[in-house]
């Protein structure tokens, strides 16, 4: 039985001291003598090859000489002193990190789905007018200087948790709740980055803030939905701002530029009346100078041009002026249904004055 065989047996050292022997008979038949310098040698090929390490894509290599920083390198096969004349640790700097304050991510079996779960200890704080709010804050960062980042500070991916919520209740308690529910998300989303941001460059982690986004602004439950309605009101107030700034930016051009039509149209109709009474001058001027040269023929020109104008369309009967019965030219209204006489113009007969024109 097992129990009872030497303990030499049991564990098989014979059996390794008889390979050691072998190993031994074999390096001196062959290698004639040589077997340990052989061995030294590749001992320390190998312990020198240990130096050689491989920094990735995004990464950067912190190389330490008895633990002082010695380098930065970059991506790439690269090759240090071993151990424990050198060491170095690899830093991802291209990888967007993500800290959550005032709740935590749990995942279910399906990565597709993300349950979150609230933290009052970290949502909840008080704001400006001494109103409690819960608000959940992510927060995006990367590692900006790798040496800040390993020997800068103890845990600097702590210190930036502990330093978002310092920042966070900062901010918001220097603003009242409707204003960081409202009109306000944005501001202080930036006074958060720009807080926290300072103060992981006054501790010495190396890390960069990229975005500060707040995800959840919202009362204490038990007045969750009053102040939900103020929201909206508020919401439907710029809505309607809005609406009416877009109705005035529709109508004020459509008004400017009928105004400067009617202005446009006025100068023209003042224009065209100007050289109008110009013209009517000038004629009248050239007809007073006819006048002049023959006032007989002139008046009388004048009155059949003027009689022809006004008279064009009136039906005319032409009667001696001695004889002033109208009796046998009755009927002097045209009959109904009778097509009008044919229009001529009017020509004198005569110089004289008892040639007259008469409806």
């Amino acid at each position: 039985m097992d129990q009872f065989r030497p303990r030499e047996e049991q564990y098989g050292v014979k059996d390794f001291q008889r390979g050691v022997d072998d190993l031994k008979r074999f390096m001196d038949q062959y290698l004639r003598g040589r077997g340990s310098w052989i061995v030294i040698l590749v001992i320390i090929v190998l312990y020198l090859s240990s130096g050689v390490y491989v920094v990735g894509p995004g990464e950067k290599g912190v190389v330490l000489l008895f633990g002082k920083v010695f380098s930065i390198t970059e991506s790439g096969l690269r090759y240090r002193l071993p151990w424990p004349i050198m060491t170095h640790t690899l830093v991802d700097v291209a990888k967007v990190r993500y800290a959550e304050i005032g709740y935590r991510s749990d995942k279910d079996r399906s990565p597709d789905k993300v349950r979150t779960r609230s933290v009052p200890a970290e949502s909840l704080m008080l704001t400006g007018d001494e109103n409690i709010v819960d608000v959940q804050l992510v927060v995006q960062y990367m590692v900006q200087d790798p040496i800040k980042f390993l020997f800068g500070a103890f845990e600097p991916e702590a210190a930036l948790r502990a330093s978002a919520e310092v920042a966070l209740r900062g901010v918001v308690g220097e603003n009242s709740i409707d204003y960081t529910m409202t009109r306000g998300r944005n501001e202080v989303q930036q006074k958060v980055q720009t807080y926290l941001q300072k103060l992981l460059d006054n501790y010495f982690t190396g890390l960069v803030v990229t975005q500060a986004r707040l995800l959840v602004v919202d009362p204490p439950a038990q007045v969750k939905e009053a102040f939900h309605d103020v929201v909206r009101a508020w919401e439907d107030r710029e809505r309607l701002i809005r609406e009416a700034e877009g109705y005035r930016e529709d109508i004020l051009p459509k008004a400017r530029g009928e105004a400067q039509q009617e202005v446009l149209a006025a100068e023209a109709f003042k224009a065209q009346r100007v050289i109008r009474a110009h013209g009517d001058a000038e004629r009248f001027s050239k007809t007073l100078e006819e006048y002049k040269k023959a006032p007989t023929v002139t008046r009388v020109r004048l009155y059949l041009e003027s009689a022809e104008k006004y008279l064009l369309d009136v039906r005319k009967f032409i009667m001696d002026g001695q004889n002033s019965r109208a009796l046998p030219l009755l009927p002097l209204t045209p009959i109904q249904g009778a097509s009008p006489a044919p229009k001529a113009p009017l020509q004198p007969q005569s110089d004289s004055p008892q040639a007259r024109e008469r409806e």
